[in-house]
């Protein structure tokens, strides 16, 4: 397995099937092919045992019943939705056979412990959800694994009590994922800049959860710095369930990690300098000082008889004050290069 997944040199992109495998173990293993199939760095899925996560009484969320169009507890839900441990390994077994990591979301400990020691996941993913959600923090901490923290629905407060939290338990391996708890999440409610306030408050890596519809949002986070994205991963949006409408089809996520992979080779290393390319064009594209006439040797060079143009001789136009006031050792002729 590839160690430190979340420190690479390239973006980490996860394919977040989540729950759109509808509680079905063959479509879990379609979206698994399918996320391979886009460019998908990992697929990840969520786990948990429904009754240790949720009361039986608690409403849906407003995007769970518009987009699901059923009205029924979050209980009912959920259980519908929730995939064996049995079923999760299979899962992972196919991960390692079709060449893509294998990750989950764990909503309780139960579940954390089952994907560490049976799964092997190559980090622990904390949901938004979970947020100052101490006691369960510090047990995740006291894992001493890498940790990718989601911050929906928090203020910086909020996120520094969980990073402490995490840190009280062992975690030292912290990054942070700017996200907005809505699906879809409009424009207007993404302030991708809230992923830089995070990255100069705490002075950790960070990246973007990513819930709006298309894929501009996630470039544009890769060209501010995300080291990480996350994106809702399905195989149709017009399947039931509650993360579907809000999530992208194969063919819109493999552009989406095309886009980020030209991004990241655009963005370079920073360094200000000719490229290759550029030093060979420069050739006959930058200025040289050139005779605007025919001189005379021993007449002296000034802004009356010269004049910078494309050519392929002569001095630079940046030695312009060097040449003048000198003066000419033999007969010059017009648009002839100047050379000292």
């Amino acid at each position: 397995m590839e160690q430190n997944i979340l420190h690479r040199d390239k973006c980490l992109i996860i394919a977040e099937a989540g729950v759109n495998h509808n509680g079905r173990l063959d479509l879990a293993l379609k979206l698994c092919d399918s996320a391979k199939e886009a460019g998908a760095d990992v697929v990840k899925f969520q786990t948990w045992k429904t009754e240790k996560i949720i009361t039986t009484k608690v409403s849906q969320a407003d995007y769970q019943t518009k987009n699901t169009g059923i009205e029924e507890s979050q209980f009912d839900m959920l259980k519908k939705l929730e995939l064996s441990y049995e079923d999760m390994k299979k899962v992972k077994q196919h991960c390692d056979e079709i060449g893509i990591v294998f990750a989950s979301t764990s909503d309780e400990e139960e579940s954390l412990n089952f994907l560490i020691d049976e799964c092997h996941i190559p980090f622990i993913k904390i949901g938004s959800g979970d947020i100052m959600n101490i006691k369960y923090l510090r047990y995740m901490g006291a894992k001493k694994m890498p940790v990718l923290l989601s911050t929906g629905m928090s203020t910086l407060s909020d996120v520094d009590l969980s990073i402490n939290a995490l840190r009280e338990g062992g975690a030292e391996d912290i990054t942070l994922l700017h996200c907005t708890t809505n699906y879809p999440c409009p424009y207007d409610e993404v302030n991708l800049r809230a992923m830089l306030t995070l990255r100069d408050a705490f002075h950790l890596p960070v990246g973007y959860s990513d819930h709006t519809e298309g894929t501009e949002v996630s470039v544009a986070a890769v060209a501010l710095g995300a080291k990480v994205i996350e994106k809702h991963f399905t195989l149709d949006k017009n399947m039931e369930g509650p993360d579907h409408k809000a999530s992208t089809e194969p063919a819109e996520f493999k552009k989406m990690v095309d886009e980020i992979r030209a991004v990241e080779r655009a963005l370079g290393d920073g360094v200000k300098k000719p490229t290759k390319s550029e030093n060979s064009i420069s050739t006959v594209v930058k200025k040289r000082i050139v005779a605007d006439r025919d001189i005379k040797k021993g007449e002296t060079f000034s802004g009356e008889n010269l004049t910078v143009k494309r050519n392929d001789t002569g001095l630079p136009a940046s030695e312009w004050d060097l040449v003048i006031g000198r003066k000419a050792d033999r007969d010059i002729a017009e648009d002839e290069g100047i050379e000292i």
